[in-house]
């Protein structure tokens, strides 16, 4: 770690330290566990392919932090139709101006808060791990603001929560570290959207954790949104908790940043839970995705798919690690696993490594890869019938990408999706 970086968690910390509170000795815990894991080394394993510490030492000057904002409007950053609870952070900190809570059934509030109170304690930090990754720990150790969400018992929520994280780089660099910790009670009902975008040219490091507990027999979907055109540097660290009978469906859409790095992490802690993951990267210029993700099976007699898909264009790079768990317990285990990846220049690239580890014998489970281009006699057939080819090609790649959509319930929302996809596809070389 350089001199610049450790002045500044220094510097950060001894302020954070002054605090009182239950936050006052985990930042010390998360500090001594970012200490022994440091920032990933150039031999590292789980960032083998994403040189996340060399490029921030390069772009981000660790002694001049100054988050200013001067936003008047985030009405160009919203989705279209969808009529949603709205949680907004500016460089990590929550926005009580741009926020907007319209489902009164609903519990949100500030996480500093909610741990003064005691309503967090019981989960904040006790399931993602601060000596699982030097971004948990060091977010956890830094992070400024955060946000509170709980769903009563037997609560189904109409409209969905929507996070947006906004972050202002138009006088300077924007370094920013946020929190979500969710709790969906018992027969509960939520669906969560996240997305991160950027107002101005200077570089942006931001880092967020999520812990999201989802009870007995409640249901919970999730979609982010990765949209950014800035220059964006983000780790994000999401572990989902899974009691039993619980449902799952999640969608993680990838299309702009510098470097994106998503480590996602599911526990599923117990029987006849069904959890399904769905990803899609498209990339273009020098853009690195890297999507991390391990799903646990603890329980018996539950199911997990897991589909991932990447379109590299230009210079970019994709990265896929997928890792699947079944213990000893968690007889009776269905789970499934695909990284499919399509390439369409010869300076693109993807690095794909999906992982079985099965402690069972009484299971089913299968993983599988593909990296290759077009297939070429589907563009002659569609050439030959006079469609023109940039045309023919956005065709098969949308076709190709849309698969991964089928976890989305909300009709506005997909139909907005289904719009970024077809844009980014029709600007492909």
């Amino acid at each position: 770690m350089s001199t610049t970086t450790t002045l500044y968690l220094n510097g950060k910390i001894a302020n954070l330290f002054e605090q009182s509170g239950i936050t006052n000795q985990q930042r010390k815990e998360a500090f001594a566990a970012f200490q022994k894991i440091g920032l990933p080394a150039n031999k590292s394993e789980e960032y083998r392919f994403t040189p996340i510490t060399r490029v921030l030492e390069k772009n981000f000057d660790f002694n001049s932090i100054g988050n200013s904002s001067s936003i008047n409007s985030i009405e160009p950053f919203f989705i279209p139709n969808v009529d949603a609870n709205l949680i907004v952070f500016i460089n990590g900190i929550f926005s009580s101006t741009f926020s907007k809570i319209i489902s009164k059934e609903l519990e949100i509030k500030s996480l500093q808060s909610a741990i003064d109170s005691g309503e967090a304690i019981p989960y904040f930090q006790k399931y993602l791990l601060n000596s699982a990754d030097a971004f948990t720990a060091l977010n956890s150790t830094l992070w400024s603001d955060g946000i509170f969400i709980h769903v009563p018992t037997k609560t189904k929520v109409e409209k969905p929560v929507f996070i947006l994280h906004v972050n202002e780089a138009g006088q300077n660099q924007s370094i920013s570290h946020t929190r979500l910790l969710a709790v969906l009670e018992e027969e509960s009902e939520l669906t969560l959207i996240e997305k991160s975008v950027s107002n101005g040219t200077n570089n942006i490091f931001h880092t967020f954790a999520e812990e999201i507990v989802v009870k007995e027999n409640a249901s919970f979907d999730y979609i982010k949104i990765q949209n950014d055109e800035g220059k964006l540097h983000q780790v994000a660290n999401t572990l989902i908790h899974q009691s039993n009978r619980s449902k799952l469906n999640t969608f993680t859409l990838t299309l702009n940043g510098s470097l994106i790095r998503n480590n996602f992490n599911i526990a599923i802690d117990g029987e006849h839970c069904e959890s399904h993951f769905y990803g899609l990267y498209l990339l273009n210029g020098n853009t690195l995705a890297d999507n991390h993700t391990v799903v646990d099976h603890i329980k018996p007699n539950s199911h997990s798919n897991e589909l991932y898909k990447g379109v590299m264009d230009g210079n970019s790079k994709g990265v896929f690690n997928g890792k699947i768990y079944v213990r000893p317990q968690a007889q009776k285990t269905n789970a499934f696993q695909s990284n499919r990846n399509i390439l369409l220049t010869d300076s693109s690239s993807i690095n794909t490594k999906p992982q079985l580890e099965i402690w069972a014998d009484d299971v089913k489970c299968s993983h599988g890869c593909t990296s290759g281009q077009l297939d070429e006699e589907a563009m002659f057939y569609l050439r030959s019938r006079g469609i023109p080819q940039q045309q023919a090609k956005a065709m098969l790649l949308y076709a190709f990408a849309l698969e991964t959509l089928e976890p989305i319930k909300n009709t506005e929302l997909k139909k907005h999706l289904e719009s970024l996809i077809s844009q980014r596809l029709n600007q492909l070389q």
